[in-house]
């Protein structure tokens, strides 16, 4: 079973990495740099894709992680 998403999210005062469906389950940073920098991180280690969100909660830069690309053999 795939693993979950990582999200880098808009807070209040800063910013959130979390995985995909527990958003109660954050760490948060004051710098987006370091958010972004700890959900790659996470999201190379769990094999998950990377969503990063702007100030408008809007996705603005995705990154993949996931094991090797399924084989095309026809």
């Amino acid at each position: 079973m795939p693993g979950k998403n990582i999200h880098v999210v808009p807070t209040h005062n800063g910013w959130a990495v979390e995985a995909e469906g527990r958003s109660g389950n954050q760490q948060r940073f004051t710098s987006m740099d370091h958010a972004i920098t700890t959900g790659m991180e996470k999201a190379r280690r769990a094999k998950v894709e990377l969503l990063i969100h702007g100030r408008d909660h809007q996705i603005i830069e995705r990154n993949s992680f996931g094991g090797a690309p399924d084989d095309l053999d026809g």
